[in-house]
């Protein structure tokens, strides 16, 4: 390559880097599955909003038996996932995924041992009977033994309208919470990239409901959900969020966190 050639900027690429560890969190979903249902294997693994497929990639790499399959809207993310992230995969990890234009709404989801919602992407239903009928038709398309899993997040932060930097190696991550309205909940957020001296603004954006864990665990009870449990992140010796999740019955007040709810079916 010419010394003066440039890597044209790529949000796909960035926000991979910068927001997803897909290769740690499928060793989560595995280990939870296991120790929830007593060792057994999940075989079948859906991501719902799935973007680029990221998580649906990694996870046929763990197993040579498993099967994932994404689902989203959006065509562009899911040609770049085919393009970038599938075709890098062997043949037969190739066979044993598929991603798939389909509304999450609709009927007739594709059968799963596990269903993941992560990277916050249901906040988008903003009515309590919408994630409702989302909630219910994940819990119709879960085998008899299905997990669900989400992410949430919170803290006395995400009432602050604040602009969060973090630099990368090649870049650096903005994550900007332009309002937030305590009538509804609702809060605006974008993503922006600084990237060879110029900085992209509103590469990403998300128009979001800021959902609570109680609610949250209520709807996946009233859908048919056996049971919930709570997956609260650890700290670091910073006080930083450290990556690991654990059971908790509560939870710690602070100006940011990051946890999972497991709906067990």
């Amino acid at each position: 390559m010419p010394r003066n050639s440039q890597v044209p900027f790529n949000k796909y690429e960035l926000y991979n880097q910068a927001v997803q560890s897909a290769a740690e969190d499928v060793k989560f979903y595995n280990k939870i599955y296991k120790k929830i249902r007593k060792s057994k294997k999940p075989m079948i693994l859906r991501e719902d909003f799935c973007g680029a497929g990221a998580i649906s990639c990694e996870w046929v790499k763990l197993d040579k038996r498993f099967k994932s399959c994404g689902l989203d809207l959006d065509r562009e993310p899911m040609d770049y996932g085919r393009k970038h992230y599938i075709s890098a995969l062997n043949n037969d990890q190739q066979m044993r995924i598929a991603l798939i234009k389909k509304d999450v709404l609709s009927p007739g989801l594709p059968v799963a041992d596990i269903a993941i919602a992560v990277n916050f992407s249901y906040f988008f239903f903003k009515k309590r009977e919408v994630l409702k009928r989302y909630f219910d038709n994940v819990y119709k398309s879960l085998n008899q033994e299905g997990l669900f899993v989400v992410d949430i997040f919170g803290g006395t932060q995400c009432t602050d309208a604040i602009e969060d930097k973090t630099k990368h190696k090649n870049f650096t991550y903005y994550w900007d919470q332009k309002n937030f309205d305590p009538v509804t909940n609702e809060a605006y957020f974008e993503i922006h990239f600084g990237y060879k001296g110029k900085k992209y603004e509103g590469v990403f954006s998300y128009d979001w409901r800021m959902w609570s864990v109680p609610e949250i665990r209520e709807i996946m009870l009233e859908v048919g959900f056996q049971d919930t449990r709570v997956y609260w992140e650890g700290n670091d010796k910073t006080g930083n969020g450290n990556g690991v999740f654990s059971v908790v019955k509560k939870g710690e007040s602070c100006e940011s966190w990051i946890a999972y709810v497991v709906g067990i079916k």
